[in-house]
């Protein structure tokens, strides 16, 4: 009963994920523009209104998406035959937009959009 007693931490930290994007992100509010460029970069774009200042980064990846593969014909000595030919690997890019808002030099808020800000 001990060791089955010892091993459930584990099992919950197993379970466990990290921090979301958006918990992340939040770190970032109330600090400088200088920070924040130091923390995520160079911004892609700049646009200032109202007060505030905007300022957009953009993430890149590649993911690897499944294919499904197909039954087709091929030759052999003794004749025709069906085989399972898998689909070569496929490749997909997904982004995600990050914009921040910043009032007085200083991190007021954030959004984020994209199918890669996961």
């Amino acid at each position: 009963m001990r060791p089955a007693f010892l091993a459930l931490p584990l099992l919950l930290a197993a379970c466990a994920q990290g921090p979301t994007l958006g918990e992340r992100l939040s770190t970032l509010v109330g600090r400088s523009e200088g920070d924040l460029v130091a923390a995520l970069g160079v911004p892609v774009r700049t646009h200032e209104a109202d007060g505030r200042r905007f300022l957009q980064f953009e993430q890149r990846r590649a993911v690897a998406v499944s294919q499904p593969g197909f039954d087709r014909p091929f030759f052999t000595p003794y004749g025709p035959r069906w085989g399972y030919v898998p689909a070569p690997p496929a490749y997909a890019v997904v982004g995600c937009d990050i914009t921040f808002a910043l009032r007085e030099g200083r991190v007021e808020s954030f959004t984020f959009r994209g199918e890669g800000c996961g």
